[in-house]
C-alpha cells in the first residue's frame, strides 16, 4: 500500500477506536450524574423498610479519637493504664480508634457543661447509661453496634431495636406536646421530597451519646434525617440542639447499611437480665464472691 494511503488508512482507525470509546464511556458519565431513586412504598414514598446498622466507633466517642487501652483509665508510671476493674479485659477492653462523626470536628460545649463531659469520662464505670443497660436514647440507639429494623406502611412506622429490646413509635401527625419525658423521647415524622425527618423532643436528662460522657440535657431536641441514597445504604444525619448544654445546634451524619444477609433478622439483647448480678448482686443472702 503506498505510504500515503497507509497514512490515512491508520487515521481512520484510530478516528473509529476513539468514537467507540466515547460511546462506550458517555453511558457511564451519565450514570454516575443521575441521582438514585428509591422503591417507592405503597404510599409512593421513599421505602425504607429492612434490618439496618451503621458500622463506625461512633458508641465509643462521636468526636475523633486515638486508639486508647480502655474507656477507664488511671495514671500510669510511664502514661494512662486500664482502671483496676477493667484491667483484665486486656485488649477486648480497648477503644478502637474513630475518625468522628461530628460535623466540624467537635462538640460545641458550655464550660460548666465540658467539665461535667470530662468527670463522666472519668467516672465511665460508674455513670454510663449502657453498663446498666438503660434505654439507649436518641440518636444513640442509631449507633449501638447493634441492627435496628423499620417498619414503614402508609399509616404507620415504627423503630424496634436489638439492644435491650428498644422501640420508637414514630408519629405520623403530630399529638402535642410529650406528656412525660422518656429515654427514647417522642417522635414526630414528616416527609421533605425524599427524606424522612423525624422531630424528637421529650427526653430525660439520663441517656448518654457515647461511652466517651458526651451527654445533654432534659432540653434535648432531635431532629434526624434519614435518605436512601443507594440499594442498600441510608444517608442518616441528627441535628442535636440543648440550650443548656451547648452554645449552638451541632450534627452528627453517617451512613447506615441494609443488613443483607439471606437470614437477617433482629434477635433477642434482653440485657437486662444481664446486669441483674451488676445492680443488684449485693442483696442476695449469699453474695457471690468477686
Amino acid at each position: 500500500m503506498p505510504r500515503r494511503f497507509q497514512g490515512v488508512a491508520a487515521g481512520i482507525a484510530t478516528a473509529a477506536v476513539l468514537t467507540i470509546f466515547l460511546h462506550a464511556i458517555k453511558p457511564l458519565s451519565g450514570q454516575g450524574q443521575a441521582a438514585y431513586r428509591a422503591p417507592r412504598a405503597a404510599d409512593g414514598k421513599p421505602d425504607l423498610n429492612g434490618i439496618w446498622q451503621a458500622l463506625n466507633e461512633a458508641n465509643y466517642d462521636l468526636e475523633t479519637h486515638m486508639a486508647r487501652p480502655a474507656m477507664s483509665l488511671r495514671a500510669g508510671p510511664y502514661g494512662p493504664v486500664p482502671a483496676a476493674p477493667v484491667l483484665a479485659l486486656g485488649a477486648v477492653g480497648s477503644v478502637p480508634p474513630g475518625v468522628g462523626v461530628v460535623d466540624g470536628g467537635e462538640i460545641p460545649y458550655k464550660p460548666a457543661a465540658l467539665a461535667k463531659k470530662k468527670v463522666n469520662q472519668e467516672k465511665w464505670l460508674e455513670r454510663d447509661p449502657e453498663i446498666k443497660c438503660y434505654l439507649p436514647g436518641v440518636p444513640r440507639a442509631t449507633y449501638l453496634p447493634q441492627p435496628f429494623q423499620i417498619f414503614q406502611s402508609p399509616s404507620a412506622l415504627f423503630i424496634a431495636y436489638q439492644y435491650a429490646g428498644a422501640v420508637r413509635n414514630i408519629y405520623l401527625k403530630d399529638p402535642g406536646p410529650p406528656p412525660v419525658d422518656s429515654w427514647m423521647g417522642q417522635s414526630v415524622a414528616k416527609w421533605e421530597g425524599d427524606t424522612l425527618v423525624v422531630d424528637s423532643k421529650g427526653f430525660n436528662d439520663q441517656s448518654w451519646f457515647d461511652r466517651a460522657g458526651n451527654f445533654h440535657s432534659d432540653q434535648l431536641h432531635v431532629v434526624e434525617r434519614f435518605t436512601r441514597t443507594s440499594p442498600d445504604i441510608i444517608s442518616y444525619e441528627a441535628t442535636i440542639e440543648d440550650p443548656d448544654t451547648f452554645t449552638r445546634p451541632w450534627k452528627i451524619s453517617m451512613p447506615l447499611y441494609r443488613r443483607v444477609e439471606k437470614n437477617a433478622q433482629l434477635l433477642d439483647f434482653k440485657c437486662v437480665e444481664f446486669v441483674e448480678e451488676l445492680m443488684y448482686g449485693q442483696w442476695r443472702k449469699k453474695p457471690l464472691t468477686q
